[in-house]
Formats: structure tokens, sequence, C-alpha cells
């Protein structure tokens, strides 16, 4: 039995993993290892690219701005998240704000130093990776549009660094990149929606807000109609292996998320809804495996 010191060390350690979430960002780093291995240097001995120190600092740079970035944000919408999320909210108080913010300091140096092990570059894009997470809590956040697409860009960024490190320049990258970022900025206004309840509460101005509802479904509609366009490219255009199953079964997810945004009108809606947007998220990770099944044995022998 665990004595009541321990319970509570034991607490708090879920508490930080919560406002940190490391189930994200252990999905980000998976992402970050498949997409160099079956994407960015596909073209490089497999051994080359998992022992690559250069590839796991950068990955690990990316985690460490990655927690910081959740813990300023859980900073900075702590009220908000009282309101919208109560239970996970009670959690995350469990730790004071001022030891989020030590760690907060804490993970931003240590990604610092880690990118400097990469290059001078790497530590200015982690420099400026730190800053836009900080403006984007401070400032961005509340604003419509602006902030949903500004969050989008900071969710991909990470994939940039590595990205830039290969210098893999290849078309069927941008337009992966391009995918990725039309359901990461679905799944950030689908949020909204689902959280007007705090964000009217606390004068936030996001787009369900200033412009209604009604205006955000249009919005989320435009945008599944847009995700077409470089799902019909991946499929028909480039050699994505079995990968292209993971493209079909996202249109008909789309097409299943639009007819139910339409008759949402709930919390709970909005919340199966982003749900949806997650699991095509996560899917897409391991469906990179799909592109070549093959791949690590032949790069093996």
């Amino acid at each position: 039995m665990l004595s009541r010191k321990q319970k509570h060390v034991l607490l708090k350690f879920f508490s930080m993993f919560s406002v940190v979430r490391g189930y994200n960002i252990l999905i980000i780093v998976i992402a970050q290892y498949l997409s160099s291995i079956y994407i960015l240097a596909y073209n490089r001995p497999l051994g080359e690219v998992i022992f690559d120190l250069n590839l796991l600092m950068l990955v690990l740079a990316s985690s460490a701005t990655i927690a910081g970035g959740y813990i300023i944000n859980n900073f900075y919408d702590s009220e908000k998240d009282l309101i919208n999320r109560p239970q996970k909210s009670m959690l995350d108080r469990l730790v004071s704000q001022n030891t989020k913010l030590v760690f907060y300091f804490v993970l931003n140096f240590v990604s610092v130093i880690m990118a400097s092990y990469v290059s001078f570059r790497a530590v200015i894009f982690f420099s400026l990776y730190i800053f836009g997470i900080w403006f984007y809590s401070h400032k961005l956040k509340k604003l419509p549009v602006v902030g949903n697409l500004t969050s989008a860009i900071l969710t991909i960024t990470p994939f940039f660094a590595v990205f830039i490190y290969y210098k893999n320049f290849e078309t069927v990258i941008f337009v992966h990149a391009m995918f990725l970022f039309l359901i990461i900025a679905m799944r950030e206004l689908t949020k909204d929606l689902e959280n007007i309840k705090g964000d009217l509460a606390l004068n936030y101005k996001t787009v369900p807000i200033v412009y209604g509802e009604k205006t955000s479904k249009i919005m989320l509609t435009i945008f599944a109609a847009f995700t077409l366009i470089p799902a019909y490219l991946l499929i028909f255009n480039f050699h994505i292996g079995k990968m292209n199953y993971f493209f079909y079964s996202s249109v008909i997810l789309l097409f299943i998320f639009i007819l139910l945004l339409w008759k949402s009108k709930t919390k709970t809606h909005y919340l199966i809804l982003h749900n949806i947007l997650k699991f095509i998220i996560v899917a897409g990770v391991f469906s990179i495996l799909l592109i070549d099944v093959d791949l690590v044995l032949k790069r093996i022998l």
C-alpha cells in the first residue's frame, strides 16, 4: 500500500502529466520519427535515421517546447478551463501556478540547450517557436480566425524542424503538411464551438462568439471541402502505398463529420466531432507505416 505522502506525489505527477498533455507529446514523438523514416529520409539506412543523435535532440527539443507551451497555455486558460473542463481543471490545480511557471522556464531552457547540440540555426528556430507559443497564448488566442490559424501552424511547426534538418523539399511533403494543417485548423474551430460557455464568460473573441455558430459551421464545411484537394493528390498523384486507405477513410469520416456538424447543438455533440478529428490525426500518424509495409525489412536487410 502507498503511504499518504506517496499518493500525494503520485497525484501531483498525474497532475503535471495532465497539464503538459504527455499523451499528445508521445504521439508527436512517434509522428516525427515515422515521418523521418518513411517520408523525409526514406532513402537513408534505417539505423542512420533511428540512431541519429541530431534527430533525437530535435525531437526532444520539440517535446520540451511543446510541454512548455501546454503549461503556459494552461496558465492563461486556468479560469476558462474551470468552466469548460472542471474535472481536468481540478486535477491540473494540484500543482501550483508557481511550480508550473518554474517547469515552463526549465523546459524552454532545456529545449534551447538540446537545439544547440544540432546547430545555431536550430537554437534560433526553437527560440522563435517558444516566443510564438507564448505570444499565441498571451495575445493571439483570443482573436477570431487568427488564433485558430496560428494554433494550427504552431502544432505542425515541430515537423518543420525535422523537415529543415533533412532538407527534403519534395512536393509530397507539402501536400501531407497541407492535409494535416487543414484537419488541425478544423479541430481548433470545433474546440471553439465546444468551449463557447467558458470563452463567452471570459470575453474570448472566438469565431462562434463573434460571428455565430452558423458561420463556424460554414467555415468548417469549407475547410473539410479543401481537405479533399490534398487527399485526392496524395491518393492519385503520389506513391503512398497502402496509406491511400487512410485517406479514403478520412474522406468518409469527414463526410460523416459534416452531416453531424449541422445537427449539433450541445457541448456533447461538439465533443464527439472533436474526437472524430482527433482520431483522424492519430490514425494518420500510425498509417504512415502503410506507405511501405516492407520498408523496414528491406532497409535492415
